[in-house]
């Protein structure tokens, strides 16, 4: 980020393990851009694997890049067009763009689906799209929301993460009176625990490596717990609907194991890229719909009201916060799923 003197700091990937906190440069607002004084920030699975691989996905990292897009703030100076807050108004921050890209179709109704969508933090396109982890960052307008009346700041740091969880629950149709499976809780299986006991359903079976996990999920909701180990106890579960949040191989193999015949299973969490191996004999065998799940759309903003009116519970998913000056810490927290549930950077 170049142009003025006014410098923030941020948080900044240069390549795989190669993260830094210094000093950007703020360039001038174009004239539908706000400028938002960033309070809290969500370190997402995203922002580790480009610390850690240097990629997230296919999206490869070939030039330093701002991390986060989980982000909060304060609006400082409202765009010179007219359009979004005005200044003093706290924000949430819807972090896509939807693009036309290669102009191939998607429902025009779905623009997560976009195929050159832009997304906060990331590195799927060059030059790369600058995250918001600085103390003060640019932002289109239209990306603000701002929050609900009695909702803070800090209650609001998980409504982009928590948009996921609804969208994904949302995919799975009518959860109330069904038994959920939820493989995997960390901090989007967490979620997806929160917002499927306020869509009312039954039962929330939750499975995880760790015992943190499993506590946090038991707060939220979860009405038994399992270690994702046992193979035998998932697969007696017999789920109406579940949800794979770990985006790992053998989690994709519990989710299909444990779903009821005629079931769903929803994939929220991102498989490892290329081929995988999956139980597609028990897919056809039990006529499993099998669906994706990515990103969001305009659920945040169903979110954000959850959140001001006390429906959606979401407390126990954060288990860390850190200042920004901290920041190399927090991310070494937060790889670590045994002792960590979503760790918030505070600007």
């Amino acid at each position: 980020m170049t142009g003025t003197n006014d410098r923030s700091l941020g948080v900044v990937v240069h390549g795989q393990g190669d993260l830094r906190i210094e000093p950007i440069e703020q360039r001038a607002p174009t004239g539908d851009e706000a400028v938002v004084r960033i309070a809290y920030g969500g370190i997402c699975g995203s922002d580790l694997h480009y610390w850690l691989h240097g990629a997230a996905g296919e999206s490869i990292l070939r030039e330093p890049l701002l991390l986060g897009h989980e982000v909060v703030g304060t609006v400082v100076a409202p765009a010179a067009d007219g359009t979004g807050p005005a200044a003093g108004v706290d924000v949430a921050v819807h972090p896509l763009t939807e693009g036309a890209g290669d102009g191939s179709r998607y429902p025009r109704d779905r623009p997560n689906l976009s195929p050159g969508s832009t997304y906060l933090g990331s590195a799927a396109h060059l030059p790369h799209r600058q995250g918001g982890f600085a103390r003060q960052v640019n932002l289109p307008a239209r990306m603000l929301r701002p929050l609900p009346t009695g909702l803070s700041l800090r209650d609001a740091a998980l409504a982009e993460p928590a948009a996921v969880a609804w969208h994904a629950v949302g995919r799975a149709g009518d959860v109330a009176g069904r038994r959920a499976l939820v493989i995997g809780s960390g901090p989007i299986g967490a979620l997806v625990v929160a917002v499927l006991r306020r869509a009312g359903a039954a039962e929330i079976v939750v499975t995880d490596l760790h015992e943190h996990p499993r506590e946090i999920a038991a707060q939220l909701g979860a009405t038994r717990t399992i270690d994702a180990r046992d193979a035998e106890a998932i697969a007696a579960v017999d789920a109406d609907v579940v949800f794979e949040s770990s985006g790992s191989r053998p989690g994709l193999a519990s989710a299909v194991r444990g779903a009821t015949r005629g079931g769903r299973v929803v994939m929220v969490g991102l498989q490892p890229t290329g081929e995988q191996p999956a139980l597609l004999s028990l897919v056809i065998t039990r006529e499993l719909d099998l669906l994706g799940s990515f990103r969001f759309n305009g659920e945040i903003d169903q979110v954000l009201a959850a959140l001001a009116d006390g429906s959606l519970y979401v407390e126990p998913v954060v288990t860390h916060e850190y200042d920004v000056s901290d920041a190399l810490e927090a991310f070494e927290t937060a790889r670590d799923a045994a002792r960590s549930g979503k760790v918030l950077l505070r600007f």
